[in-house]
């Protein structure tokens, strides 16, 4: 990461004030967003929602679908776009979603509030219920998308290979006992990738008094090193849509991982293709 992704709140606010040119995007459900959110941020919920498959056709739609989305809030290359959600802990990685999404279409700059929505009101900041309509512009379509995003082919390639396959998952989720977030029997099977590690997404942050943010990348070093994973390893990233995955992405970025890429399809669409091999219970 050659600028720096994550940004104090205080460092936001002179953003703002400075008249560089940005579009702050707001993460969050649409009745949050109306309850009271940064001034002049627009909600852009689908960076959640939306389920990718690592089809050819899947990554076009994925492709499409957020350069029309961010092309609706005005993202037209020009300017500097801020994600944010709650706190880091607390939206399932949505912001950092949002990041991960802007990185793989090559958007040149992109932020990320760290602490999230809880950090701006813990430093005295006001927010706000008024309604922002966006000016739309052209989103800065890339003929490439950057090398970012692994494919079901790929990931199962990678079994028994010098790549690590990083689950990020809840327990539950990692030991087979749910298939997902939305519910034990939402995705057709359970269980986790053959020979993948386990680090589950809320160990690489910690409470502060801007609410939860990430720990030090010396923290996240220590513990990466504590399931076996060096920032010289090639990494995979999963969870279950890519959204507690790109938090992780970005944990592991911070902390100098050089290697990291996303299965971006994640357990959402692992577990609906029955010839693929799962695991499920303890590690023997």
């Amino acid at each position: 990461m050659s600028q720096a992704v994550l940004m104090s709140a205080v460092e936001l606010d002179a953003l703002m004030k400075s008249g560089e040119k940005c579009v702050l995007i707001d993460t969050r459900d649409p009745q949050a967003y109306a309850e009271g959110h940064l001034p002049g941020a627009v909600n852009l919920r689908e960076i959640f929602t939306f389920l990718a498959t690592s089809t050819a056709e899947g990554l076009q739609e994925l492709k499409q679908a957020f350069a029309d989305g961010f092309g609706s809030i005005g993202l037209s290359g020009e300017e500097t776009a801020v994600l944010y959600e709650d706190s880091m802990n607390s939206g399932f990685g949505q912001s950092c979603r949002g990041y991960f999404l802007l990185s793989w279409l090559r958007y040149p700059k992109v932020r990320i509030l760290h602490g999230g929505a809880t950090a701006w009101k813990a430093a005295g900041l006001p927010m706000s219920t008024e309604a922002v309509s966006p000016s739309p512009a052209m989103f800065p379509m890339p003929d490439e998308t950057a090398s970012l995003m692994v494919t079901k082919e790929e990931m199962l390639a990678a079994l028994d290979s010098d790549v690590v396959l990083l689950d990020v998952r809840d327990v539950d989720e990692w030991i087979g006992e749910s298939s997902s977030p939305y519910g034990k029997d939402f995705a057709p099977r359970k269980g986790r990738i053959p020979g993948a590690k386990w680090i589950e997404w809320y160990r690489f942050m910690k409470p502060s008094a801007q609410g939860q943010v990430f720990k030090s990348p010396e923290e996240i070093l220590a513990d990466c090193r504590s399931a076996g994973i060096s920032p010289k390893d090639p990494v995979y990233l999963y969870c279950f849509k890519g959204a507690r995955a790109s938090n992780t992405y970005v944990a592991l970025k911070e902390a100098g991982f050089a290697d990291v890429r996303m299965y971006f399809g994640s357990w959402n669409e692992w577990s609906r293709e029955p010839g693929l091999p799962i695991e499920s219970g303890f590690p023997a």
